[in-house]
């Protein structure tokens, strides 16, 4: 039966097939009847992505660095471990944490769609739901960690995860050397988003 003209006169009609279009077109509606500021969303968004949400995550790295008997126990079952901190809930069910040694470095992507641990990581970053990511870390890594500014030695050889809607994993990064006066709170500092999914490495002091 082919649709009435008058349909096209429903919101839903004027927005695109595409899902971040879609977000796009809502945010601009929504915007227009002042019902929304774009400025104060954006601000959101920039502090569950790169700040509350990464911050849970580096607070259980920090103590893997600093105390052995929670560092094997994280290894062996995160999502225990993590689940006892309070760092639990939907993206995050279960949970594997791999560690960069000097001989393997870890790096996570989801090729199906954008998996990713949210009680550890907040929000996943625009790059890691895009196509180009999801696809050239599998086939080309050292060449995309190279444009995140990660150069590993020839010699250290580089495994990729790929998240699931079942799996989620936490990259456990090195620990920087010159560190070891540091307490917990300062090492957390040195903790990024992109070294615990594995496209940066941890900070200097």
């Amino acid at each position: 039966m082919p649709h009435d003209h008058s349909d096209h006169d429903h919101p839903h009609a004027l927005l695109p097939s595409d899902p971040a279009l879609r977000v796009k077109a809502l945010e601009t509606i929504l915007t227009q009847k002042g019902l929304i500021d774009p400025a104060a969303l954006d601000e959101i968004i920039e502090t569950y992505e790169t700040k509350i949400g990464p911050r849970n995550g580096a607070e259980v790295v920090a103590r893997a660095w600093t105390d052995p008997a929670f560092r094997e126990a994280l290894l062996e079952d995160a999502t225990k471990v993590v689940s006892e901190l309070g760092f639990y809930g939907r993206q995050g069910e279960h949970m594997v944490a791999v560690e960069n040694t000097k001989d393997v470095h870890n790096m996570v992507v989801c090729t199906l769609c954008s998996c990713y641990p949210w009680p550890l990581l907040g929000i996943p970053p625009g790059w890691y739901k895009s196509d180009a990511y999801r696809a050239r870390a599998v086939r080309e890594p050292r060449k995309v960690l190279a444009e995140f500014g990660v150069t590993l030695p020839e010699d250290t050889s580089i495994r990729v995860w790929d998240s699931t809607a079942e799996v989620r994993y936490l990259v456990l990064p090195m620990r920087p050397t010159g560190t070891e006066d540091l307490t917990q709170s300062e090492l957390v500092e040195l903790i990024s988003r992109d070294s615990m999914i594995g496209t940066g490495l941890a900070g200097q002091p």
